[in-house]
């Protein structure tokens, strides 16, 4: 089975699981599965090859899951394998995410079946905006309001609100992840990251871990998981092994992460990093540590290689990087595991601030939009956490019956 069945089946476990906790039925659960909308476009760009022009189409598509709460909100992904099974599972993802941190929003995802790296600037620009101009009908400031995912930038961002502002004035708000120079949000970038190290620290806290004497595990060093990197140094935490998609680098008295970050600008990855040994992605999952942060792809977790984990908490920086399967063996050896649908959410929080930023039309500076993020995603640790103490589950179950218990209750109140 590919990674992609089994993500959706360890979905579908999540799911259910909730579904029967929260005792819902037939008809509730059709009804909070179900799309409001799906759209799939054909997007005309014309490329440029051997000097000739051609015109070719690519498959766009947005997926509005739920509106619930507030208006539809998810990123918008470039790339090949972009179809509308998967844009259908995360626009529910964002659902979830947005219920489970209490923002007035609903859950939404877009993409294009492109490989974003085979296009010049010009040729990628036509896409955006064409791929803006063809949904203009259905996203909005206070209908849809799309985000950068993977294979998009604030650049992309930029070129759709240029173009969504040629029929209906300059709207900031129309999306998120924005240029700072556009009305973009200071602290976006490192948002996600951040909020990662904020919530392992929190539940490390309560597991008795001291900083100092934790050694953390990252497996991913991208935005995300050097920016998670960044701020558990910061914290004062041993950062012993990282990895990115050409292996691994260990170093058991700790890295310094400055000098990491250097020798990545310069060199584009960690290989060949000085003080520090090779080790494999696989490997380094594996490495003796108390706090493992998974933040590359998804299903590295399985059953496989879930009796070799030896970590004492597992911060799920990446979407569904443990399966349903490894998930209950994990719980079963008392390894706790902050979820994706809480771990992961800091970007989400940021898009929502500078979402609000947008409207009142005041920007906020970098200290305070962090501050902002960090008190709400404790607010949400800390339901999850109570949650799950008061039904004896682990914390993936409370955050899930939490999520989907918000929508539900928003559903019934408003009589759809």
């Amino acid at each position: 089975m590919d990674k992609k069945c089994i993500c959706q089946e360890t979905q579908r476990h999540f799911l259910n699981r909730a579904f029967e906790r929260l005792k819902l039925k037939g008809s509730q659960r059709e009804l909070l599965l179900s799309s409001f909308r799906e759209t799939r476009i054909t997007v005309p760009v014309t490329l440029r090859h051997n000097g000739e022009n051609r015109l070719h189409t690519f498959q766009g598509y947005r997926v509005q899951h739920n509106h619930a709460r507030g208006p539809f909100k998810g990123g918008l992904r470039f790339h090949p394998d972009v179809n509308m099974g998967e844009i259908r599972a995360l626009a529910q993802l964002m659902t979830w995410k947005t219920a489970l941190v209490d923002i007035p929003f609903g859950g939404a995802k877009g993409g294009v079946a492109v490989d974003p790296r085979q296009l010049n600037e010009t040729e990628l620009e036509e896409l955006s905006k064409r791929f803006c101009q063809k949904m203009a009908p259905i996203i909005g400031v206070y209908d849809d309001i799309p985000a950068p995912d993977i294979g998009t930038n604030p650049q992309v961002m930029a070129w759709m609100l240029d173009e969504y502002s040629k029929t209906h004035g300059f709207r900031t708000a129309i999306v998120t992840g924005k240029p700072v120079e556009l009305g973009g949000s200071a602290g976006r970038l490192e948002a996600t990251g951040h909020g990662v190290a904020h919530l392992a620290h929190k539940a490390a806290a309560e597991m008795s871990l001291v900083p100092e004497q934790s050694r953390v595990v990252i497996q991913g060093f991208g935005n995300v998981g050097s920016h998670t990197a960044i701020a558990l140094a910061n914290k004062g935490y041993k950062i012993i092994a990282l990895s990115d998609v050409n292996g691994g680098v260990i170093n058991e008295a700790g890295f310094s992460i400055d000098h990491v970050l250097a020798h990545v600008n310069e060199n584009g990855g960690l290989t060949d990093l000085p003080g520090s040994s090779p080790i494999s992605n696989a490997d380094l999952l594996e490495l003796p540590c108390d706090i493992l942060v998974p933040a590359a792809l998804e299903a590295t977790i399985t059953c496989d290689n879930a009796e070799a984990i030896r970590a004492r908490l597992i911060v799920e920086a990446a979407n569904m990087p443990v399966t349903h399967r490894a998930d209950a063996r994990l719980q079963q050896r008392g390894i706790v595991i902050v979820p994706d649908l809480l771990a992961n959410v800091g970007g989400v929080l940021a898009s929502y601030y500078e979402w609000v930023q947008n409207l009142q039309q005041f920007p906020w500076d970098r200290e305070l939009v962090l501050s902002r993020l960090e008190k709400r995603l404790s607010h949400a640790y800390e339901a999850v956490r109570d949650l799950a103490r008061e039904r004896q589950v682990d914390l993936r179950a409370a955050a899930y019956e939490l999520a989907i218990g918000r929508v539900e209750e928003a559903i019934r109140l408003r009589g759809f």
